[in-house]
């Protein structure tokens, strides 16, 4: 079976370079991806794959029927771009100004759909149900949640998903157990003092300083308050406050991210935070507001979905194409809505050159090794024949 869904995959290449290109020079962005979507049905439904459309607002989902087992595994990618000027100089870069597929959704989505137009030829082979899950608004981290309100994840017994990593070599797939992502919440701290003259400081409150010992404690608290074993990260990333040079201003707005793995931890973040600013404004006659917005949990791969994965790339790759990796990140990502719904697992595709610089993801001249669609595709299809294979 694996050299079928290789040569089906390899025999589709020039097709998926066609799509993942087309999509790539027409970029949408989260919520508006109205254009993708309806170019994603539209190959769904060439391959004689049930559609339905406007799930999750401007997301798509595709349905193949086994034959005799009654699990539904779900592949889930996603469709959304980045505001961003590509600098590429690519013949296919964006058409549309001030958006650009940064973070290599184009390969996501594209993926997707070959390992739906591969599995759709395998019908007679295949036992189980399919839903494949193309997904908007990934990079506000709401498409998730749409989709799941919208009912995508019923019945789904498992899922399965990938991201592109540009410092993984085209042809090569990373592995990670447990944690792959962090928790990432939103916060806002307002400081509230009074407004006063900048000779006479010792007549106001001063929010602005206030505003900076705040910053400046959290951050050392990290280090001295926090376990150094379960990472965190706290950064303020814009500050807003004042009317003048020479008036000490009495209000100052701090919005920031803050990102965690462990659960404890994550549960913790809030009442942490603010008694730390509490404790400050107190001191120096300040009052203050805080609004801590949950935002989506930390990605925990699931360890048998993983261990079959990393199986099934092992024996369509070798092992030397497979890397387990030893760190988790501190991005977010908000396919771990889905594991709230089901166990599932999320790998690393390879995307990176071998003889030219790479970019990170979300820089203007990130590009792709286009080989690697065929590995992702070959990855994904031959994991769920796998799953299949697994008693229930």
């Amino acid at each position: 079976m694996l050299a079928r869904i290789k040569d089906l995959a390899e025999a589709l290449k020039p097709r998926l370079i066609e799509i993942r290109r087309h999509i790539h020079s027409h970029p949408e962005l989260s919520g508006q991806e109205y254009e993708t979507a309806a170019y994603v049905a539209g190959v769904l439904s060439s391959c004689g794959i049930v559609v339905q459309k406007a799930i999750g607002k401007t997301g798509v989902i595709g349905e193949l029927v086994g034959r005799t087992d009654d699990r539904l595994v779900a592949i889930r990618t996603d469709m959304d771009a980045l505001p961003i000027t590509e600098r590429t100089k690519l013949e296919f870069a964006s058409c549309q100004a001030g958006i650009m597929h940064a973070c290599g959704h184009d390969v996501h989505t594209t993926v997707g759909l070959g390992t739906a137009m591969v599995l759709s030829q395998l019908g007679e082979v295949l036992p189980g149900n399919i839903r494949f899950l193309f997904q908007p608004a990934e990079e506000i981290a709401q498409g998730a949640g749409w989709m799941v309100e919208d009912g995508a994840m019923n019945d789904v017994s498992a899922i399965f998903s990938l991201h592109v990593f540009p410092s993984i070599p085209a042809g090569s797939v990373g592995i990670r157990y447990g944690a792959l992502t962090a928790a990432a919440d939103d916060l806002e701290i307002i400081i509230m003092g009074e407004s006063g003259h900048g000779a006479r400081p010792h007549e106001a409150i001063d929010a602005i300083w206030i505003a900076s010992q705040v910053i400046t404690t959290l951050q050392q608290a990290i280090s001295r308050t926090q376990n150094p074993l379960r990472p965190m990260v706290l950064t303020i990333g814009q500050i807003s406050g004042g009317r003048a040079p020479n008036v000490i201003a009495d209000q100052v707005k701090l919005s920031g991210t803050v990102r965690s793995l462990h659960p404890e931890t994550h549960a913790n973040l809030p009442d942490w935070i603010e008694k730390i600013v509490g404790n400050i404004c107190q001191t120096y006659g300040a009052s203050y507001q805080m609004n801590y917005r949950r935002g989506v949990p930390s990605v925990q791969n699931d360890l048998a979905l993983t261990q079959l994965l990393e199986a099934s790339a092992k024996e369509a790759w070798g092992s030397d194409r497979v890397q387990i990796l030893p760190e988790p990140s501190l991005g977010a990502e908000d396919f771990s809505v889905y594991l709230q719904k089901a166990p599932g697992t999320m790998f690393r595709l390879g995307v990176g050159f071998r003889e030219k610089q790479n970019y990170p993801l979300h820089h203007p001249q990130f590009e792709v090794d286009e080989s690697a669609i065929v590995t992702g595709v070959v990855t994904l299809a031959y994991a769920i024949y796998q799953y299949w294979q697994k008693p229930g």
